[in-house]
């Protein structure tokens, strides 16, 4: 079977974002999706975005308006080279492009999985480069993928898409677990009239430490996982994107920085309030908290309450340069008292559910490396999927 390389311009219009002018506050906050770099581009397709625009925001830069099942792809910063596919017509901002596909010539899904392997691409050069990497309209469109006709096309996005639906299948029942787990708590504290105690004594607390100095290379890319703000995911982490070697860790000169399962991370600058449970033994820097129940059985009223005061962490947080969340300031949380009986129902309950939370999340990290193994050999011709009936 024949395959052609065809320049990301020849896929169909390649469409550079636009921001709606920041200073017409009714551009913004409306219920039309603009997409950003520091959304969720790690999932296949993108459903709601951190910032939205209105009717107007959206005609102001009509030229930028891309439809359903474009191909958005980060091209500047650390993020370049992060790509997904929007479900509805949608505005993105400047430091993406997105290809509205030829779909007489080329299938959807299988441009989606040619731009990660792109994406990679673009992004190991960008690790190389002292500036901040940018990648424009010009030189975006004249990068090369490699194509086989439109029916090999479709089989090979399937063997892949098969994998992608059973990983947003695990995470659409997380999210529907969660969900029930929070109902569950609202339920039990609203008809709790024990009383209250405080957070710090139903916990102990852990800060991370001082990043390891960027100058020593000999710290990176261990064994030891890197826990940092950037990873907590509001759900069970198990991979960081960051790894220590033992020196690296062990430059902090103190164990008690190592976090460990079954624990609740925090962030405590950036984007404070952030919350995700440990998943795994790993290294918190100086961004994150962690929060470890006394009794281990609590862990899901921790969380849940942790859950419930979320929007409030911003306000917590002191200082006049770089607000910070401390540990000072979330000890003395009060957290209501269940009766016996209905505390041991719900932590019974949310034990099993966080439990299936946990064994998706791990399924979801294997079936992720398996895609990854396959990827680049389906996407070079590598396996030969033209004889599978799909």
């Amino acid at each position: 079977m024949t395959w052609e390389r065809i320049k990301v311009g020849d896929l169909g219009r390649v469409v550079t974002g636009k921001t709606p002018k920041t200073a017409e506050k009714d551009n913004y906050n409306g219920n039309i999706m603009f997409v950003t770099p520091s959304d969720d581009m790690d999932a296949k397709y993108i459903y709601s975005t951190g910032k939205t625009i209105t009717e107007k925001g959206m005609q102001s830069v009509k030229g930028a308006i891309i439809p359903a099942g474009a191909i958005c792809v980060s091209c500047i910063g650390s993020d370049l080279g992060k790509v997904v596919i929007t479900t509805e017509e949608c505005v993105t901002n400047q430091q993406i492009n997105s290809i509205i596909i030829d779909a007489s010539r080329f299938d959807t899904d299988f441009i989606y999985y040619s731009m990660l392997i792109l994406g990679k691409e673009l992004n190991f050069h960008s690790k190389t480069s002292t500036a901040v990497p940018i990648v424009n309209k010009s030189s975006f469109s004249s990068y090369e993928i490699k194509c086989p006709p439109l029916e090999e096309q479709k089989k090979i996005a399937g063997v892949l898409s098969t994998i992608d639906e059973k990983r947003e299948r695990n995470e659409r029942i997380n999210d529907n677990l969660y969900q029930q787990l929070f109902a569950l708590y609202d339920y039990y504290c609203n008809s709790a009239d024990e009383g209250e105690i405080e957070l710090g004594v139903l916990c102990q607390f852990q800060e991370g430490y001082v990043n390891p100095a960027q100058t020593h290379p000999e710290y990176f890319d261990g064994d030891v996982k890197w826990l940092r703000a950037v990873d907590i995911n509001e759900s069970f982490i198990i991979e960081t994107s960051r790894t220590l070697t033992k020196t690296g860790f062990q430059s902090a000169k103190r164990s008690a920085y190592l976090f460990s399962p079954n624990t609740i991370a925090i962030s405590k600058s950036g984007t404070i309030g952030r919350l995700g449970i440990v998943g795994d033994y790993m290294c918190g820097n100086r961004a994150v908290i962690n929060i470890a129940p006394k009794d281990p059985l609590l862990l899901p009223y921790i969380y849940a309450f942790l859950k419930s005061h979320q929007k409030e962490f911003p306000d917590l947080a002191v200082g006049s340069v770089q607000k910070n969340l401390y540990v000072s300031l979330l000890e003395p949380l009060p957290v209501r008292i269940l009766d016996p009986d209905s505390l041991s129902e719900f932590c019974n309950a949310g034990n099993a559910m966080l439990n299936a939370v946990s064994n998706n999340c791990q399924e979801n990290i294997r079936l992720a490396q398996l895609r990854d193994t396959l990827l680049p050999r389906l996407m070079s011709g590598e396996l030969d999927v033209s004889e599978l009936d799909l």
